[in-house]
């Protein structure tokens, strides 16, 4: 999105339709869910999440909207996070008004991401995180936890849109 904070990462390989990335860390306001699927933990995770980033703390404080929005889908739940500006930091962010968003500070990590267009939907994840899997074995590259998605584009914009499948990866 334009003129918003994009989450850093350094681009560390070029592989044939992916890429290796290295994320240093960073600090996610997070939502947890019962929600299996995209289509269901999207609406009710942006709307909570959104509330919490535009006043909806114990502040009433305004925070920026960054990208990329996360989310880790699963039969066991899944989750939907925002990236927090550095602008902040982590022991300055307001309390939020709801008790099931939790503010997390990540690890560094290496991941394996592959890019999409479009609006996404629980058909593309499964296909792009299909592809990056065959990707990975064919260059013989480990990877565990789970796949996460990665839509970095509001929901009015229709053209170039950009949505990513990652994985954390072994890397030296």
């Amino acid at each position: 999105m334009a003129g918003i904070y994009e989450q850093p990462y350094q681009v560390i390989k070029k592989l044939p339709g992916a890429e290796i990335r290295f994320y240093p860390p960073a600090v996610l306001a997070t939502v947890v869910s019962s929600a299996r699927s995209f289509r269901e933990v999207s609406s009710s995770g942006f709307r909570q999440l959104a509330n919490y980033i535009f006043g909806g703390n114990r502040e009433k404080k305004k925070m920026a909207m960054t990208a990329p929005v996360h989310m880790r889908l699963s039969e066991q739940g899944s989750s939907m996070s925002f990236v927090m500006s550095p602008d902040i930091p982590m022991q300055r962010l307001p309390a939020p008004n709801q008790s099931n968003i939790q503010l997390e500070k990540t690890a560094a990590e290496y991941v394996a991401a592959i890019r999409f267009g479009g609006y996404a939907s629980d058909k593309d994840i499964r296909n792009y995180t299909d592809q990056l899997t065959s990707i990975l074995q064919q260059q013989g590259i480990r990877h565990f936890g789970n796949f996460r998605y990665l839509g970095y584009d509001a929901p009015y914009r229709f053209i170039g849109r950009r949505n990513e499948v990652i994985v954390t990866v072994e890397w030296n």
